[in-house]
């Protein structure tokens, strides 16, 4: 499994209810995405920034996503071009219960 965490330094244009809603309107996309395991959007209103986080099931699910395209598309949504970190999954605890 690796793991990307997404941030969007928003700076003066950071509103938290605007990211919530904007959450809310993008979520849909990525139910039942294939290769795709979860995905968390998140506010750190202190640092401005909106972060998402994804679980991926494989590594090139995760690099395939992130192509030149979408980062053109989420950097005209967000009107900043996101920072991508891509981190190796040690261990995963999950504790949904379907």
């Amino acid at each position: 499994m690796i793991a990307t965490l997404v941030i969007f330094d928003l700076g003066d244009n950071f509103d938290a209810e605007k990211v919530r809603h904007n959450a809310l309107m993008a979520r849909g996309k990525f139910e039942n995405m294939l290769g795709l395991r979860s995905k968390a959007f998140a506010i750190d209103a202190e640092k401005k920034q909106a972060k998402n986080f994804y679980i991926w099931e494989e590594e090139a699910a995760a690099r395939n996503f992130f192509s030149e395209e979408i980062l053109e598309g989420v950097t005209r949504f967000y009107g900043v071009r996101p920072s991508i970190e891509y981190l190796e999954v040690a261990t995963l605890v999950d504790n949904h219960i379907s």
